[in-house]
């Protein structure tokens, strides 16, 4: 019925028409079998024609809702938009300012393709009530997204998205939403185009990051790749200012919505690393760092012999701790903040180094929800980060924040090899110290509807079934943050976390296991983290897990 609707609407947007004039059986039931959701990181999915689709009809919709939820809680309120370098990006952003200043919700949009974290900031600066950011982020080339922000440039949590979504809810018919005219809201003065200003001022913050920006830099040489995202302005700006010898990944300094030069524009990716590591071996550098294309993730590989070595993102997230731990002294009572799938090793460093660590639930929004309980309190933000390279040093950013890593990843990276140790030297004395803590993640992609009724069938069967061992590891615990349950042998105790669909394996010898759906891609995550005094016992633990965890999805699948 709303595939013949969609068809037969007279005033389809004609590219989506034709779309749908040539899509099969099969692709009709994936674009409309469900409403396009929120998840971890807002709304995400295919460009195209369909509800379950990114697209003029289904973002005015999600607009709409946006709108009402900000209108219900201020009296005049103001919203900030920002896009990446993806397809349709910048006309999709164009349509949010249209819709809401059709609202009389006064717009904030930026004039070029901006990094993610620059939004959040620049919420704040502009003291608006809200922001959007057009971004599938790492997702490959056909995707886009719509994340949503609250007064305090942090991403909204679940309470205030079910707030949001019961005004979607209440919308009026998907092709009954209109947006006005550009041109005339912008006369109006209900949209303001947003230039060079913020940029500056976003940047003046980041480099306070720095912890001692003036070493000596001219034996140190770093290779940068936005991966034709939007850090490369920004990113080759603060390389320059600091005084790094560096050089960019020529090609991939272009923004580019196919993401030519690389199959997956993901830095967690090692073949996205591919061009820069040319780079580097031609130009003997130092370290290569290389930034997702909403700019809100870095990797970051190390010069190995002849090579390079990729970091994981607990092992950046651990060096930048220790840098800071070592060589930064808070003012006051200080806190480090990680998820629920962050490697302990973290946690060990903080809490040797008499900081506070509070564990949040996968998604950097709930970082950025605790920085602001931190203000105006006798406490305060030392840092915060998550295993899938996300970062924040400092929280004038309530999101992950790239080009503040980059600056301390470049400046720790420096700072060590002035005293002769590379970053992989220094992981090894991070791991002498606190023991070798060995991280796997396994990503199952599930596509459809079919995939997600797969995806559901799995987490059930982990849900509902009481194991007491996993091969040879017995399960000391059980998380179900669905439930909001942990069960030990001896009783249940209530988790106090927001509930979400998340089940936590805690093993013997500090050894645990997570099985989280994705909220931004049809992928069930598996992370395994174990900890031994002997590196290849660790690596063969996590491989005996792996092991014993895809036969049972197998079983269950």
């Amino acid at each position: 019925m709303e595939i013949k609707r969609w068809k037969e609407f007279p005033e389809l947007d004609k590219d989506l028409k034709k779309e749908l004039d040539m899509m099969s059986e099969a692709d009709l039931v994936e674009a409309f079998y469900k409403d396009l959701e929120f998840g971890t990181a807002g709304m995400r999915g295919i460009i195209g024609p369909g509800t379950n689709r990114m697209n003029f009809y289904t973002l005015r919709r999600a607009n709409y809702g946006y709108g009402k939820y900000l209108l219900n809680k201020y009296s005049r309120p103001a919203v900030v938009i920002a896009y990446d370098s993806r397809h349709k990006s910048k006309e999709f952003a164009e349509e949010c300012a249209k819709v809401l200043g059709g609202m009389q919700i006064k717009v904030y949009l930026f004039d070029k393709i901006t990094p993610t974290p620059e939004l959040s900031f620049a919420v704040r600066y502009l003291q608006a009530q809200g922001g959007i950011v057009i971004t599938a982020s790492h997702n490959p080339p056909h995707f886009n997204g719509y994340k949503i922000y609250d007064e305090y440039g942090c991403q909204l949590v679940p309470d205030l998205v079910e707030e949001v979504l019961e005004e979607v809810n209440k919308a009026p018919d998907i092709f009954e939403i209109m947006s006005e005219d550009l041109e005339t809201l912008k006369s109006e003065g209900l949209i303001r185009i947003i230039d060079a200003e913020i940029d500056q001022a976003y940047l003046d913050e980041v480099k306070k990051v720095a912890v001692h920006p003036k070493l000596k830099k001219d034996n140190f040489l770093v290779v940068f790749t936005p991966l034709h995202g939007t850090a490369a302005l920004h990113g080759e700006k603060l390389l320059r200012d600091f005084g790094y010898n560096y050089r960019t990944v020529t090609e991939q300094m272009v923004p580019d919505p196919d993401f030519k030069t690389v199959t997956y524009p993901n830095p967690e990716d090692p073949e996205a690393f591919a061009l820069a590591i040319e780079y580097g071996k031609k130009l003997n550098a130092d370290i290569l760092l290389a930034t997702d294309p909403d700019a809100d993730r870095i990797g970051v590989a190390v010069k190995n012999g002849e090579g390079y070595r990729l970091l994981n993102g607990n092992q950046t997230g651990a060096i930048l701790l220790y840098y800071l731990v070592n060589e930064k002294k808070p003012k006051k009572p200080a806190v480090m903040f990680n998820t629920i799938v962050t490697s302990d090793l973290g946690r060990k460093i903080a809490e040797e180094a008499g900081l506070e660590v509070v564990s949040t639930l996968t998604g950097f929004k709930f970082i950025g929800e605790q920085a602001r309980l931190l203000e105006n309190t006798e406490k305060e933000f030392f840092f915060g980060y998550e295993e899938s390279f996300g970062y924040v040093v400092k929280p004038f950013v309530r999101d992950k924040d790239s080009l503040q890593a980059l600056v301390l990843c470049s400046e720790a990276a420096n700072f060590y090899k002035l005293q002769g140790k590379t970053l992989l030297d220094v992981l090894e004395e991070i791991y002498q110290k606190y023991g070798y803590h060995e991280d796997g993640l396994v990503n199952l992609q599930f596509e459809g509807r079919k995939g997600a009724e797969k995806i559901k069938n799995i987490m059930n069967y982990f849900r509902n079934n009481r194991f007491t061992h996993f091969g040879n590891y017995s399960i000391i615990a059980t998380e179900d943050y669905l439930k909001r349950i942990r069960y030990l042998a001896n009783g249940e105790v209530h988790l106090s976390l927001p509930a979400s669909n998340v089940i936590k394996f805690y093993l013997e010898n500090k050894a645990w296991v997570v099985l989280r759906p994705s909220g931004t891609e049809p992928k069930l995550k598996i992370y395994f983290s174990t900890v031994s005094a002997d590196p290849k016992e660790a690596e063969k633990q996590v491989k005996e897990l792996k092991f014993v965890i895809l036969g049972m999805i197998e079983k269950a699948g």
